[in-house]
């Protein structure tokens, strides 16, 4: 159950960030209350999850699958390009991402 709120704080981090890059410095009503209640729920739950996992391990994950999915956000949905460095140091990220899960014992499986 742990491991859906991360994944569901993830996701609403995806979605704030994109309605951030919509929201036109906070200018537009609905962009910016999609941003602000999107973080607002990504943050309530990774409380609950830190409250299992170790937070840098918490942090990592979030971060690193936020960093990969953000980035295809801007690619499908806003036409933003990766050249070949972005494209391979993503897949760095997400390699990292996938050690950590498998293989740390700091991870509670």
């Amino acid at each position: 159950m742990i491991y859906l709120f991360l994944f569901i704080a993830i996701a609403a981090e995806v979605v704030g960030t994109s309605a951030m890059a919509k929201s036109d410095g906070y200018t537009r009503l609905v962009p910016s209350l999609v941003s602000f209640l999107s973080y607002g729920l990504a943050f309530y739950l990774l409380s609950l999850v830190t409250r299992v996992v170790p937070v840098g391990i918490v942090y990592a994950v979030w971060s690193g699958a936020g960093i990969v999915l953000v980035a295809a956000a801007g690619w499908l949905f806003f036409g933003q390009k990766l050249d070949a460095a972005a494209t391979v140091g993503m897949g760095l990220i997400v390699a990292g991402v996938l050690v950590i899960n498998l293989l740390s014992k700091s991870v509670s499986h």
